[in-house]
């Protein structure tokens, strides 16, 4: 084994980078012999098994919420209605605003 501390920078980055073109090679490899004695298994019971491989994962971000409401006092402080109330906007309801004032 390699005594990191006599590495370079860029030996070091070389090194990272083929770790993980290697790992991802023997990921990959392992997932075709999982698969492989999936369909075994099934095909010996009388069962045929197709399955479906994705090579990416799904973004599940949603788009942007808009902001609703928008403090009177600053208006660089918004709110989109969702999760707790901002401390303005408590501090507001509760010198007597209604919330419907500040919407956008």
């Amino acid at each position: 084994m390699t005594d990191l501390n006599q590495l370079s920078e860029t030996e070091l980055q070389s090194l990272l980078e083929n770790a993980g073109k290697a790992l991802k090679e023997r990921q990959y490899s392992k997932r075709k012999e999982v698969i492989a004695q999936i369909k075994d298994l099934a095909a010996s019971i009388g069962v045929n098994v197709e399955i479906q491989e994705t090579g990416k994962k799904l973004d599940r971000r949603s788009a942007a919420v808009p902001a609703r409401y928008r403090n009177p006092n600053d208006s660089t402080q918004t709110w989109t209605g969702r999760g707790l109330k901002p401390k303005w906007m408590q501090a507001l309801i509760a010198a007597g605003h209604s919330p419907s004032e500040f919407e956008i």
